[in-house]
C-alpha cells in the first residue's frame, strides 16, 4: 500500500498539461468492440481504470497494443463474447459499458455488475431500459451476472430517459450497428457523450444530436477501425484549477477545452479568481482570500458533480459562508468528515454542506472514500500548514495520472510513500 505525503502552503505556480478525459476514453476503448479493424485512440490517460479495460478486452480476444505512453491500438476482429466476470468489472464502474458495446455487436452479452467508487445507489435500470426497448431479454443470474439476448440483434426504437450519462452512452454502443432507427430523448449532454458520437461517427456510424437533449442514431451494419484523439480532461482541469485557487497561486492550465470548463470557470470568477482563457489553455491568478460562494450541481452544462468535492475542499478557506446542493447523488458528502480533521467547519444536511470558511487548515491524516473525494484530500492538504498523510490513494489512481509529479511541476511538496500492511500472518520481531 502507499499513501500520499503533502507538506502544505505553498501556492502553486507554473503550468501543468492534462491528459485525456476519463470518463471518454473508457466509452471510446468499448466502442472499439464495434469494429472488427483496428482502433488507434491516442491521448489516453494512464491511470488503473483504463488499465482495467484494456486487461478486459485483451482477456475477450482483443488484440491490444500500447503505442507509446499515451495511445494504444485495439482490435477485436477475434473477439469473444463470452461471460465477463466480477472479478474484472469490480475494480471500475465504466465496465458496464461492455453491455451495450456487446450487445450491438453480437446480439447477446452477459456482464458482471460493475463496481468502482461508492458514493450512493446509481442503478442501471435506465440502461436496462432501454436494451428491453431494443428488443433485449434480460435477466439476473447468479454471481451478479446480467445476460442480454436478441435472437435478432439490438432493434432501433424511441427511448426515454431519466437524464443518465451512462444509459445515453450505453445506448449509443447498441444502437450504432442496431437494425433501425434509434431515437434518445432527454439524452445527456456532456462532452464524452458527444466526445463517444464523433469517434463512432470516424468509424462509419450515423449519430446525429449528440451535445443536445434528442439524439438520434441510424443503426449501421458494420463500423471500421479509425484513428481518433480524446478530448482532455474537463475534471482533471478543474481539480487543478480548485487547487491553484485552494493555494492561493498562479498557474497555466494547459491542453484544455476552454469551453467545456465554462461552468467551474464561472465559479471561481465568482469566488474572486481571474481566469484569463487562450484558445486551449487558462491562466489561474488567485487573489490572497477567496470569496464565498454557492454551488448547486447539476448535469451539463451545470455545475459537474464530480467537480464538487474538490470544490468543497477549496471553499474551506474562503471568507464566509459557502453552500453547496448535490444534486446528482446521495451520499457524496462523505469526505467532509475528513475535511474537519483539518479544521474544517462543516455541517452537512442531507444533500446540502455549509461550510464556514476559515483562516487555516492543519495537516492531518486523512482517507479517500473516491476518486473525487481523493481529489479533495490532495487540495486541503496542498491548502493547509503542516503534513497531511492521505490513505486509499488507489481511489486516486483510477482518475489522475501522475498526480504527484504533476503537483511537484507546480512547486508543491509532495511524494508518495509505501506503506507496511499488518496482516494476521505477519510476524513481529521479539
Amino acid at each position: 500500500m502507499e499513501k500520499i505525503l503533502i507538506s502544505g502552503g505553498r501556492p502553486l505556480q507554473g503550468e501543468v498539461e492534462i491528459g485525456g478525459a476519463k470518463n471518454a476514453v473508457l466509452a471510446l476503448l468499448a466502442g472499439a468492440i464495434l469494429t472488427k479493424d483496428t482502433c488507434r485512440i491516442e491521448n489516453i490517460p494512464n491511470i488503473s481504470d483504463v488499465t482495467i479495460i484494456l486487461h478486459i478486452l485483451h482477456q475477450l480476444g482483443a488484440d491490444v497494443r500500447r503505442v507509446g505512453k499515451h495511445a494504444v491500438e485495439v482490435n477485436t476482429r477475434y473477439f469473444d463474447s463470452g461471460e465477463v466476470p466480477y472479478e474484472l468489472t469490480k475494480h471500475c464502474r465504466a465496465s458496464y459499458y461492455l453491455l451495450g458495446a456487446l450487445f450491438g455487436r453480437f446480439g447477446h452479452a452477459r456482464v458482471a455488475m460493475p463496481g468502482g467508487c461508492d458514493f450512493g445507489v446509481r442503478p442501471i435500470n435506465l440502461h436496462i431500459k432501454g436494451f428491453e426497448a431494443m428488443g433485449a431479454t434480460v435477466s439476473f443470474e447468479k454471481n451478479a451476472i446480467i445476460e442480454m439476448r436478441s435472437a435478432d440483434g439490438p432493434q432501433g426504437s424511441p427511448v426515454f430517459l431519466e437524464y443518465s450519462v451512462g444509459a445515453t452512452i450505453n445506448i449509443m454502443l447498441a444502437a450504432a450497428r442496431a437494425y433501425g432507427v434509434t431515437v434518445i430523448e432527454n439524452a445527456a449532454k456532456e462532452p464524452h457523450v458527444v466526445d463517444l458520437a464523433n469517434f463512432l461517427n470516424t468509424c462509419g456510424a450515423d449519430i446525429r444530436g449528440a451535445g443536445t437533449d434528442v439524439i438520434k442514431i441510424h443503426g449501421v451494419k458494420e463500423l471500421h477501425g479509425c484513428e481518433y484523439s480524446t478530448i482532455p480532461d474537463q475534471i482533471e482541469a478543474g481539480t487543478f484549477m480548485a487547487a491553484v485557487a485552494a493555494t492561493n497561486g498562479r498557474a497555466l492550465i494547459r491542453s484544455v477545452t476552454p469551453k467545456h470548463l465554462e461552468s467551474i470557470s464561472a465559479k471561481l470568477t465568482e469566488c474572486g479568481v481571474h481566469i484569463e482563457e487562450y484558445d486551449d489553455a487558462l491562466l489561474v491568478d488567485a487573489p490572497e482570500r477567496l470569496r464565498r460562494c454557492k454551488i448547486k450541481t447539476m448535469p451539463h452544462p451545470g455545475f459537474p458533480t464530480d467537480m464538487q468535492p474538490p470544490f468543497g475542499a477549496m471553499l474551506c478557506r474562503a471568507d464566509g459562508t459557502s453552500i453547496i446542493a448535490e444534486g446528482m447523488f446521495d451520499n457524496r458528502f462523505r469526505y467532509m468528515e475528513q475535511l474537519t480533521h483539518m479544521g474544517a467547519q462543516i455541517k452537512v444536511d442531507g444533500k446540502v454542506a455549509v461550510i464556514e470558511g476559515v483562516e487555516q487548515l492543519s495537516g492531518a491524516q486523512v482517507k479517500a472514500y473516491d476518486l473525487r473525494a481523493g481529489a479533495a484530500m490532495v487540495i486541503a492538504g496542498l491548502a493547509a500548514q503542516d503534513v497531511t498523510e492521505i490513505e486509499n490513494i488507489e481511489y486516486i489512481d483510477r482518475g489522475y495520472e501522475d498526480i504527484v509529479g504533476k503537483l511537484r511541476g507546480l512547486g508543491a511538496v509532495v511524494k508518495r510513500k509505501e506503506v507496511a500492511v499488518f496482516t494476521s500472518d505477519t510476524k513481529l520481531a521479539g
